[in-house]
């Protein structure tokens, strides 16, 4: 790309500027777990990821601004508006699961948000809630409270994005309930264009940012199967691997059922033909 100036590289994302208002977001085919790229690719996992942020981008443009300016023929590169990204990533939460059931386990609370005693894993919670983490460019995020996320933020931008944030998973939480999916929870990136408004940016609602999970034998008190990267991780786990670089490679079987847990994810959500979605990548807008 002639046009375009490399700025940065991602876990899975290729950045560049096209301009001073515009970047390019490249989705690769990489997959990280526990924080680490593995060494093998899962073929078309970043078209996934492409069509679907761009699919919930235009659908939810009435909920808060966001950053989605076109979709480029590869199916895998979103031409964006440049924003000053907020240090923060907000995850919202809908149901008891991953960390958030891990810290609840320890102290009943997650984020300094005060749960009801007795939920079990999987558990739909009374309300969704908003757990802030830090972003780290290397290593884990690290979960904050809301207090530390406004102030780091500043307060009126945080409680902006804070409603943003809820509401877009409410919307999409119901969006994919008609799909006969449950959406657990999502993490999502905001940021402040020049005017000073806050808008979604990122990705947006992918198998990498959120837990999807079947609603159909949905039972709490245990893990969900899900649309997500567990299928790897837990491969991963069972290989002995101890976590650090560099990850193991995946054997032929575990590429090929993770695409297709990733393609049916686009599928459910989007009720279009992945096939489609290669043919004419717009159809999702």
């Amino acid at each position: 790309m002639p046009e375009a100036t490399h700025l940065s590289s991602g876990k899975v994302r290729e950045l560049y500027a096209l301009d001073d208002e515009r970047v390019l977001l490249v989705a690769s085919d990489r997959i990280s777990t526990f924080d680490v790229v593995l060494p093998t690719e899962i073929p078309d996992k970043g078209r996934v990821l492409t069509g679907l942020s761009a699919f919930w981008f235009a659908r939810t443009r009435h909920i808060v601004s966001n950053h989605f300016l076109a979709l480029r023929p590869d199916g895998r590169s979103l031409e964006c508006k440049r924003l000053e990204m907020l240090p923060v990533e907000l995850v919202v939460r809908g149901y008891l699961a991953g960390s958030g059931w891990t810290d609840y386990r320890a102290s009943g609370a997650i984020c300094g948000t005060v749960l009801p005693p007795g939920l079990r894993e999987s558990e739909r919670l009374p309300e969704p809630i908003v757990t802030p983490a830090t972003k780290a460019s290397e290593g884990h995020d690290l979960n904050i409270s809301e207090d530390e996320a406004a102030e780091l933020c500043g307060r009126d931008r945080y409680a902006i994005a804070r409603a943003a944030a809820l509401a877009l998973y409410r919307f999409a939480a119901a969006h994919a309930e008609r799909h006969g999916l449950l959406l657990a929870d999502t993490k999502l990136e905001l940021g402040v264009d020049a005017d000073g408004t806050v808008m979604l940016a990122d990705e947006a609602l992918t198998p990498d940012s959120s837990r999807f999970w079947p609603a159909a034998g949905y039972a709490p008190g245990g893990p969900q199967p899900s649309f997500d990267k567990q299928y790897v991780r837990d491969w991963c786990l069972g290989t002995g691997w101890d976590r650090t670089p560099p990850g193991p490679e995946l054997p032929p079987e575990v590429v090929s059922g993770t695409r297709a847990r990733y393609i049916e994810a686009f599928e459910l959500v989007t009720g279009i033909a992945f096939d489609r979605y290669l043919e004419d990548p717009e159809v999702v807008l």
